[in-house]
């Protein structure tokens, strides 16, 4: 399964191309199968219909735990870094995480769950998120996890989307200098979910909370009532392991589906050669330290999947970069002789302006791979990461992937892949991009540009959108038949490098977190006193991108009343969608530009929150050209 030479990844690359089914049936009988698959792979994407290891049976948690115990019982699975650096940390070998998913498995089963049930997890990055998570799979419950910082509404909304059974949330939450209060959240989104029989809470904060007779019940308490004894359900390859919701260019979050067996062979194996990781290093046991939040697709697959089906120790961090103060990072790979460091450009930047003082005073020397996800990692970050965190001995592996893939798709691999700051260098084996312009044709060749597209699955690609196929058809599969579309623009250079230039669709990229124009938009226009809103992202020194709203009010706001209005709108923004996705700038307008059909012209109000006003473009086609005079006059 490991590629340890630029010789064996341009065999593993073509062989993947030439006979993927035996390439990856090779991969997938490194797993523990409780039946063997009769098909390797059926596909098309007209439909889209994919399907991974046909026939196959096991369960995901067999191979991320049971396997492990007999050989590695006692090594840690996961080191747990609490946001004070005063708390006592946390360790918990195979054999304690075992014993905890089997526990915690048998209190959703004593509470009514059952395979095929989607749970809803809305948790701090405590480890009881992570047993939650292994726990709904080891029973076959579908698992939907909600970041932490999103609202009541947006919880809610993936609720009764997914028509979730049942909730596992905590008291509270600590996030650097502030308490969140979780479980408050989840009762304020329970109002408007039928579906809901039971809410479990775990003690984090100790937070008073309400806690209703007959459908909330407390972890610690479940917990006395079981025993450790839970034998893991037989899953085929392509049921549903979890749901994990991405933002669209249309208001409603997707649903994006991923199933056992495909997923589970391809986190394990792109974690294992993306970072070339070693359970048992030359310096010892290796550690690995994703600082996504699992909330996202990072930390199923970097944080709880791929390390755990690997063998390996997985570090969980609760806080934040930036608490107690800005060498927080440091202080924890300094503490722990982390070895790989798996973070975001938004935090590398933000970390770049407290210069270097929090980073000299540390041992960094455990550091053997860097790597960098959410967003394309900047040249500047890019060579103060390599200087500074990797003292220029560190090969650093820019990963490009989606939450629709499961996996990194393209990505150097650590210390095989020649390097080149801002590209994500070349795909993945099984992976087989092409760039194609807009009617679809193939640009060949290198040194062109184009939009991104794959033409032949991958066992981590989505399956559906949960509970509405033709959306998933529509949003990947339609734009350019027999392919596909990642939604990313994309340039391929002399190389053969590939560089990623930005999504294509009215999609934001903010601090790596994918957050729909319309979303925004929606939650924007629910404040009263807004008539019309038009949201476009802008370059962001920290973010990547920033979120610039025009906002069309039904009384123009002037000075003080500007700001208490915007300081309204970004409550409510907030409280609809969760404090990620506030305009960062709100300029009230009397108009926005529209065609005559009535299609807010983007492209303007793009070029207006860049700064870009010297070249419009053709405006002829608008309503009400002056609107563009105005809009400029007042940009901020």
């Amino acid at each position: 399964m490991r590629i340890r030479t630029f010789d064996e990844y341009q065999t593993a690359y073509q062989k993947s191309v030439e006979d993927p089914e035996s390439f990856w049936a090779e991969i997938a009988q490194e797993f523990q199968w409780t039946k063997p698959w009769t098909k390797t792979l059926q596909w098309n994407f007209n439909e889209p219909n994919i399907k991974w290891f046909v026939g196959g049976k096991l369960n995901i948690t067999e191979n991320c735990l049971d396997r492990h115990l007999a050989t590695q019982g006692d090594e840690p699975a996961i080191i747990w870094e609490p946001n004070d650096p005063n708390e006592a940390g946390v360790t918990l070998t195979y054999r304690m995480l075992h014993d905890q998913v089997c526990r915690f498995a048998n209190v959703l089963k004593r509470n009514g769950v059952v395979k095929g049930d989607r749970v809803c997890i809305y948790m701090p990055m405590v480890p009881e998120l992570a047993i939650a998570v292994l726990a709904c799979a080891r029973i076959g419950a579908i698992h939907s996890v909600v970041f932490g910082g999103f609202s009541a509404q947006s919880i809610a909304d993936r609720i009764n989307d997914a028509q979730c059974k049942l909730i596992i949330t905590s008291d509270g939450a600590y996030r650097g200098n502030k308490e969140i209060p979780m479980k408050n959240t989840v009762d304020d989104a329970l109002i408007g979910c039928p579906s809901v029989k039971r809410v479990i809470v775990l003690t984090r904060t100790r937070t008073p909370v309400s806690m209703l007779k007959g459908r909330d019940v407390w972890w610690e308490q479940e917990l006395k009532q079981v025993t450790a004894d839970c034998p893991a359900e037989v899953m085929d390859a392509e049921d549903m392991l979890f749901i994990l919701y991405t933002s669209g260019s249309t208001g409603k979050p997707k649903g994006v589906v991923h199933t056992c067996g495909g997923y589970m062979v391809y986190a394990a194996y792109t974690f294992q050669n993306v970072f070339q990781y070693e359970k048992d290093g030359p310096t010892g046991r290796q550690v690995f330290f994703c600082t996504a939040d699992i909330g996202w697709i990072t930390g199923h697959s970097y944080i709880v999947y791929g390390p755990l089906a690997c063998g390996g120790t997985s570090l969980i961090f609760e806080g934040v970069p930036t608490y107690p103060d800005a060498g927080r990072f440091w202080d924890i790979v300094d503490k722990h002789k982390v070895n790989t460091l798996y973070t975001a450009p938004t935090a590398i930047r933000s970390l770049m302006g407290f210069g270097l003082d929090k980073v000299e005073n540390h041992d960094l020397s455990s550091l053997q791979v860097l790597g960098s996800v959410g967003e394309p990692i900047n040249e500047e970050a890019w060579h103060w990461y390599d200087d500074h965190i990797g003292k220029n001995n560190c090969p650093i592996v820019d990963t490009w992937w989606q939450t629709e893939t499961g996996g990194i798709l393209i990505s150097p691999l650590a210390g095989i892949t020649k390097t080149k700051p801002s590209y994500a260098t070349l795909p993945l084996p099984g992976v087989q991009p092409i760039l194609v312009d807009e009617n679809g044709v193939e640009i060949e060749g290198n040194g062109v540009s184009g939009n991104l597209c794959m033409k032949f699955p991958w066992p981590g690609i989505l399956r559906t959108t949960y509970g509405d196929h033709e959306r998933c058809r529509q949003t990947y599969f339609a734009t350019y038949p027999g392919l596909y579309f990642t939604g990313d623009g994309c340039m391929r250079d002399e190389d053969g490098y590939y560089r990623i230039t930005g999504r294509v669709d009215d999609v934001l990229n903010v601090s790596g977190h994918r957050i729909g124009t319309a979303e925004v938009e929606n939650a924007i226009n629910m404040h009263t006193g807004v008539v019309e809103s038009a949201v476009v992202g802008y370059p962001h020194d920290i973010k990547g991108q920033g979120i610039y709203a025009y906002i069309i009010a039904e009384q123009f706001p002037e000075g003080h009343d500007a700001d208490l209005t915007k300081r309204d709108i970004l409550a409510t923004v907030t409280r609809v969608i969760g404090p990620i996705a506030k305009p960062d700038k709100i300029q009230f307008v009397t108009g926005l530009p529209k065609t005559r059909s009535g299609k807010i012209m983007r492209r303007i109000l793009r070029k207006i929150a860049e700064g870009e006003t010297s070249n419009m473009g053709d405006t002829s086609t608008l309503l009400d050209p002056a609107v563009v005079e105005d809009i400029m006059k007042g940009a901020l």
